[in-house]
């Protein structure tokens, strides 16, 4: 076991059956749907297994009868484009103050502070430090969630009902935004999850993607990284002092990967290759 950590598969492991043609066996396939991480004794968090697949990523406000259209989109979240993705995990919340403290060995947050509150005023290039840190005490190689795969968990994956946000089209259900948090960071998972019980992905604080921002084209992608280069890094989801539209699973903003503000925060992504390989060890 790597520097004491522990890892907690929970109940949810289920057999998929995968047959590949009519005249081979079928396969079965171990896979946990819901784990939980452990890095310190008494210091969890969960998540979710996102199955691979294909969605419409982006809105646009030119045909009310069209994918994904949204009267309030913007102009840099059109073309509305196919994507398609591999599985893989995400964090049910964003990453908490407490598991911060313990992996940076620091939580300066001021008044809005509290072991279940998210962590806040990360930067990039920080949130990029605290992974490498929590990869050290784990052995694990957690990541940021690419914009797509942020999207495609936002919108709920395969089980996606078409909600503007995420989990619902009633904002006051799943978030905390400008409207409702009375200006003040709230706990995590306070509000209805989305289709695939993720919470928080819209409102609360604004969540860091991999990506450098970059227009849409209209080309169908498999699992986009985003350019090589760029000037900004993306956010997504919105924050407790938005109004709705900036909260929407589509909404588009970015920024220099070196600014921190108290809107900013993100959630961490495991390849699914990592649970196999390290926890369900296949």
């Amino acid at each position: 076991m790597n520097r004491g950590l522990l890892f907690i598969i929970i109940a949810a492991c289920s057999l998929l059956i995968a047959s590949c043609r009519k005249d081979e066996p079928e396969k079965t396939v171990l896979r946990a749907d819901r784990i939980c991480i452990e890095p310190y004794k008494g210091i969890k968090f969960d998540m979710v297994f996102v199955e691979g697949g294909t969605f419409y990523m982006g809105s646009q406000t030119e045909n009310e009868k069209g994918t994904n259209y949204d009267a309030e989109a913007q102009p840099d979240e059109a073309p509305v484009h196919k994507v398609t993705l591999n599985g893989y995990y995400i964090a049910t919340t964003e990453v908490t103050q407490n598991l911060w403290r313990h992996v940076t060995g620091h939580a300066d947050f001021g008044s809005e502070w509290g072991n279940d509150f998210p962590a806040y005023n990360i930067s990039f290039t920080e949130a990029l430090d605290f992974i490498k840190h929590l990869n050290n005490v784990t052995g694990l190689r957690f990541r940021l969630p690419t914009e797509a795969e942020w999207e495609y968990a936002a919108r709920g994956g395969k089980n996606s009902q078409g909600f503007k946000y995420s989990g619902s089209n009633n904002i006051d259900e799943v978030a905390w935004y400008y409207y409702n948090s009375g200006d003040q960071l709230h706990p995590v998972a306070q509000k209805k999850p989305n289709e695939l019980g993720i919470y928080d992905m819209s409102g609360n604080v604004r969540e860091w993607c991999s990506d450098w921002a970059e227009y849409y084209t209209a080309e169908d992608q498999t699992n986009p990284q985003g350019p090589e280069s760029g000037h900004f890094r993306i956010f997504r989801g919105g924050s407790r002092f938005n109004a709705n539209r900036l909260c929407r699973v589509s909404y588009r903003l970015c920024r220099y990967d070196y600014n921190d503000d108290n809107l900013s925060g993100f959630r961490l992504v495991l390849d699914t290759s990592e649970v196999n390989q390290k926890l369900l060890g296949k």
